[in-house]
């Protein structure tokens, strides 16, 4: 099997040697100091291919590449913080130059996997498909009961050669680290294996299925929204089951207006799904394209192919919310802040660079109508910022800046005038609002305090660490001279604000413990008849508030 595996990598190392050279990227193979056997390989193609942009280049190569390269391109064209502007202009008209698979080769998948003649399983089985693309095609079939479905049937010996692609892709990755600098600065082995899980989790359609159950439930808490029933017994990783849903796409313009549909109308109502999903749900549709969303006969809307979804934490969503805030009051400290929070900025990043760059993205929406400012495009300019600065920002928001993008790209081609901030607006004013729920807020105090108990009993132990390490001399602390009041100043107000947090915390929990012990005995707190809870909370509140009055007349606080 090795042997095999071998043999395999060695035969598709040669085809990506061929396709580098033919591309005019022949010196990557010289830079990663891999052996040369194309060297000899020169044609009229290659001398006329250094004409063409990096971009376009790029593109080819890919296209050239196959399936698995394809794919991983289209994944790359949501990763604005990795790929400059133009590259991910290229990747965004990556095609899947991919002939449909023949009819007996689907039917033997079915087959294979659902275990049953394809015969038995549906009345009717279309034997030209639908659709296809890179990774697999979809069919029209009818069920047993007459029902019409999609099936969507995944492309023969797909899972083996992208296997092998993503294989040497991490080994090459590995190589280019020890040898290129850039390929360090930018991780490309996390790069390399971050869209190979994306990749991975497209080969498989039970995950599909999982996103399209997910949204179904989203779609009983929203309004005139659709997505197609699942069928279980006909789902498997390579055959996906659903139903056929008919209606007529976004980006048919004349079709929606020979039917009579109001297309602002239409515009607002997929904006608002969008955004709902995102800022709500914190689980959103990657791929919003007019293909992947059906205008149904009432007007409703129908969101096709889950393969690509975002999510979102709850703390992934207030960074975009200070973002998005930051941005509208022109705050280049709150952009930074924000930048921090959302990605991972290299210790030796340009601070003062980095903040030039952040003055002019502010300098270019300041007053400027927000009916002429376009969210996505405001999100990637950011995200370009983050490349230029190698700051490491998580997929699933450079994802949102991709979603964000292909939605305006359809609300505006529906309705030029039309402003997605007017549909934004409310989202966003709930989700910051949403921080200071006083329920929220409680909550998440109480999930907190087993954080506290285990910094406040750990201490003693990385005191008596810290120590030991001091009388062993193991310990170095550099500070330079010019920074030292700052820094001691902050060290104080730091410390400051622990102590007056741990006696906060100490007295909530003495009292929330009285009070329900109090409750539970169902009598009052005496003590040799003395009220407990009212003299402590006495003596307590005396503290704190010296503590206060102890720390703000420092002004360290």
């Amino acid at each position: 099997m090795n042997v095999k595996k071998s043999i395999r990598h060695l035969e598709r190392y040669r085809k990506i040697a061929m396709a580098l050279v033919r591309n005019g990227f022949g010196y990557l193979v010289h830079e990663l100091g891999l052996p040369d056997p194309v060297s000899y390989f020169r044609s009229s193609e290659d001398q006329e291919i250094h004409v063409k942009t990096i971009g376009e280049r790029v593109r080819r190569l890919l296209e050239e590449l196959g399936p698995t390269f394809v794919k991983l391109g289209q994944i790359a064209s949501t990763r604005p913080d990795l790929l400059p502007p133009d590259v991910i202009r290229e990747l965004e008209h990556l095609q899947d130059h991919v002939p449909p698979f023949s009819y007996h080769e689907a039917a033997h998948i079915v087959e294979d996997e659902l275990g049953e003649r394809i015969t038995d399983l549906f009345l009717e089985f279309e034997k030209i498909p639908m659709a296809s693309a890179s990774i697999g095609q979809v069919h029209q079939a009818k069920l047993k009961d007459g029902t019409i479905v999609a099936v969507k049937v995944q492309r023969p010996r797909i899972a083996a050669l992208i296997e092998t692609d993503l294989d040497m892709l991490a080994e090459f990755a590995k190589l280019a680290e020890k040898r290129l600098e850039w390929a360090r600065n930018y991780r490309l082995s996390e790069v390399i294996s971050e869209l190979a899980r994306s990749l991975q989790a497209e080969l498989d359609y039970t995950a599909e299925a999982r996103n399209g159950y997910k949204f179904a439930i989203q779609c009983d808490r929203m309004k005139d929204i659709k997505v197609p029933a699942l069928y279980d017994e006909y789902c498997t990783r390579r055959v996906l089951t659903m139903e056929f849903i008919a209606g007529i796409k976004l980006s048919e313009h004349q079709r929606l207006e020979e039917r009579g549909f109001d297309r602002t109308a239409l515009a607002n109502r997929f904006a608002s799904v969008i955004f709902h999903q995102i800022l709500i749900e914190g689980f959103f549709h990657g791929d919003p394209h007019p293909g992947n969303v059906l205008v149904l006969s009432d007007g409703s809307l129908a969101l096709l192919d889950f393969g690509m979804v975002g999510r979102l934490t709850t703390e992934m969503k207030q960074h975009f919310a200070m973002l998005v805030i930051a941005l509208r009051n022109q705050s280049s400290k709150g952009v930074l802040r924000a930048i921090g929070k959302m990605g991972i900025v290299p210790e030796d990043v340009d601070e003062s660079k980095l903040r030039a760059d952040v003055d002019d993205l502010r300098d270019k929406y300041y007053q400027v109508p927000l009916s002429k400012v376009s969210m996505g495009d405001a999100v990637n300019d950011l995200f370009t910022v983050a490349f230029r600065h190698r700051i490491w920002i998580p997929s699933e928001l450079t994802l949102l800046g991709k979603t964000l993008l292909t939605m305006e790209g359809v609300v505006t081609a529906l309705d030029p005038s039309f402003s997605i901030f007017d549909v934004a607006e409310p989202y966003g004013r709930s989700l910051f609002m949403d921080q200071f729920n006083p329920k929220k807020v409680i909550k998440k105090w109480i999930e907190d305090i087993p954080d506290y108990l285990d910094l406040v009993t750990e201490i003693p132990l990385n005191l008596k660490n810290l120590s030991t390490l001091l009388q062993k001399g193991k310990v170095r602390v550099e500070v330079t001279a010019p920074e030292l009041s700052e820094f001691l100043s902050k060290m104080d107000r730091i410390s400051n604000k622990m102590s007056f947090s741990i006696v906060l915390l100490s007295l909530s929990i003495i009292m929330v413990g009285l009070i329900i012990g109090s409750s539970m005995g169902h009598q009052a707190t005496m003590l040799w008849d003395f009220p407990v809870i009212e003299i402590g909370l006495g003596i307590a509140t005396v503290l704190v508030l010296w503590l206060i009055y102890a720390i703000f007349k420092s002004g360290r606080f």
